[in-house]
Formats: structure tokens, C-alpha cells, sequence
């Protein structure tokens, strides 16, 4: 017996972001843009905020400043920032890995039939949630409204 999808609201919305992705970037050049795009974004992102807890956090003298200026400085706030500064390389170093990695998927070209059976596909795997044919079937499954009204 199929295992039904997870109802939860953040996979839900997951869900909804998926074919979103799908929809709006129905072929494999799209596709490999797109993942370039967020992956950089991410890295920009993750490096910089990396960068910024490091200026502030990044040393012991740098942790101790606070409570020399007459701030108390918290042992388990340091640490908890120290961890997410470890977390922070960590990630940044999976996300290097990630890019080489998929450097080798941009290496990859089709033929525009394949490029075709991309979009066809994506038409199945994320149909238009707002095609009026898929609104009829979620109210006739469902038993509830096509749109708030």
C-alpha cells in the first residue's frame, strides 16, 4: 500500500515549492540553472554570515570582549555561538563539494526532443494548480471550495 504524503503545513508548503520549481523550470538547462542559482545563493549567503560571526565571535579574545567592557559574558551563549561557527565551516565545506560535484551536471547538454520530454514530464509530475480541470477534481475529492471566497 502506497505511504500517503506527509500533511503537516511545512510539507505542505514543500510540496507546493517543488512543483512550483517544477512548473516554472520544466527543462534539464532550466533545471541545472536553477540549482546553480540556489546553491550559489547559499553559499554568498552562509559565507557571509560566516565571515560576520567570526569578525565578532571568531577568537577567544574576540568571545571575552564583552564581559571586559562590563557586559556579562555568558559560558553556554559562547559556546552555542563557537558550535554554530563550527557548523557554519562545516557547512560551507559540504557546499564547496556540492559545487565541484555539480559542476560536472552543467557538462551535460540534449537534444531539444529531450529537452521536449522535460517539459512534458514536467506538465505530469506538477500540473497548474489553478488549471481549472485540477480545481474541479480537488473540490470533487476534497469537498472544498475551488477558492476562498
Amino acid at each position: 500500500m502506497p505511504e500517503e504524503p506527509c500533511q503537516c503545513p511545512d510539507c505542505q508548503r514543500f510540496y507546493r515549492e517543488h512543483d512550483r520549481l517544477i512548473r516554472e523550470n520544466p527543462t534539464l538547462r532550466q533545471q541545472q540553472e536553477l540549482s546553480w542559482a540556489a546553491l550559489q545563493s547559499f553559499r554568498t549567503l552562509a559565507g557571509r554570515a560566516l565571515e560576520e560571526l567570526q569578525k565578532t565571535h571568531g577568537d577567544t579574545d574576540a568571545a571575552l570582549a564583552p564581559a571586559a567592557a562590563g557586559a556579562p559574558a555568558d559560558a553556554g551563549e559562547t559556546d552555542a555561538m563557537q558550535q554554530a561557527i563550527a557548523d557554519l565551516e562545516n557547512i560551507n565545506a559540504h557546499l564547496f563539494s556540492i559545487e565541484a560535484l555539480m559542476e560536472r551536471i552543467f557538462d551535460v547538454r540534449v537534444p531539444d526532443a529531450v529537452e521536449q520530454k522535460f517539459r512534458e514530464l514536467a506538465g505530469e509530475l506538477a500540473p497548474d494548480p489553478l488549471n481549472a480541470d485540477r480545481l474541479r477534481l480537488n473540490r470533487l475529492l476534497h469537498q472544498t471550495p475551488d477558492l476562498p471566497g
